[in-house]
């Protein structure tokens, strides 16, 4: 009886681990007001923008942050290697909705950012972290362009 328990365990651990894997794109963290949300990627290449991976269903997060309340955003490691960039969309204070951006962050420079709406703005809607993918443009100049290789959204909620 023994002798038939011991392959069990070793195939019921072999299986707890692959459960417990990390998963293989990157995910981004949201934090607002005691709260947080891990989101996986709603697009993901390589370094040079190939290489895609298609999206699972559900990669856009939800998260209630107060009115002119800040956003915290945590990038792991392989996004905060690449250049990055947070876009947003928020309702200003006349409820005209409107849009803006980071300053694109260089490679390595930082794994978080603190979203704080502008002074004309009231409720923060939307929100999407950008990595950024170099691709090698073919020419006599050659050259690089740069394209979003990767993005996590979230919708903010009231």
């Amino acid at each position: 009886m023994h002798r038939g328990l011991k392959p069990l365990l070793a195939v019921a651990g072999i299986a707890l681990a692959a459960g417990c894997a990390a998963p293989s794109e990157p995910q981004v963290t949201f934090y607002s007001h005691g709260n947080s949300v891990t989101v996986n990627p709603a697009q993901y290449c390589d370094a040079t923008g190939q290489n895609c991976v298609t999206p699972p269903e559900n990669t856009v997060g939800d998260l209630r942050v107060p009115d002119r309340n800040p956003l915290q955003i945590s990038v792991p490691g392989e996004v905060a290697a690449a250049p990055w960039q947070v876009v947003f969309i928020y309702r200003g204070l006349n409820g005209e909705q409107l849009d803006g951006r980071s300053q694109v962050f260089p490679p390595d420079s930082r794994h978080a950012y603190t979203l704080q709406l502008p002074p004309d703005g009231g409720r923060l809607e939307h929100v999407e972290v950008q990595k950024f993918s170099a691709v090698l443009t073919p020419g006599a100049d050659g050259g690089v362009d740069f394209s979003i290789g990767g993005s996590w959204i979230l919708n903010v909620q009231q």
